[in-house]
């Protein structure tokens, strides 16, 4: 499997910019979480999404020891050390330390990062020093 452009995948998340927060949604300019963001990457960049998403608790990421997003990611798209993940990579953070990785962000830059964020929508902040410890897992968007 050969990974995409990672040009054609950050022009992707950049047309997402200003899209409201909104649990479960993934619609361009109308809402979505971190998981919606990355699910209408994939749709632009790739295809159409290779199965269907279950619907999923506001605390999901508490509920349980195994990687969920780490795992259907591993399934469809191409696993990096996230040391070496860059722009245009998939990253999934553990918010808290020894909690699973439950968000997800595409890096645009070295430093910096697109992610949907609770009251703030889809936005491109720094990949500060905070935020790049918390990262668990990188992937590459594969090619069509």
């Amino acid at each position: 499997m050969r990974a995409a452009d990672p040009e054609r995948v950050i022009a992707a998340a950049r047309s997402w910019l200003g899209t409201p927060y909104h649990d479960q949604a993934s619609l361009r300019g109308v809402g979505c979480d971190c998981l919606g963001l990355a699910r209408g990457v994939w749709r632009e960049a790739v295809g159409p999404e290779p199965f269907p998403i279950p619907p999923y608790s506001r605390d999901w990421g508490e509920t349980g020891p195994r990687e969920v997003l780490a795992e259907g990611a591993r399934a469809m798209m191409i696993e990096a050390p996230p040391a070496d993940a860059g722009p245009g990579a998939l990253v999934l953070f553990r918010m808290r330390p020894r909690a699973i990785a439950k968000h997800v962000g595409i890096l645009t830059a070295p430093d910096i990062f697109l992610h949907a964020y609770e009251r703030l929508g889809v936005i491109e902040e720094p990949l500060t020093p905070s935020w790049r410890r918390r990262i668990a897992f990188a992937f590459l968007f594969p090619q069509r």
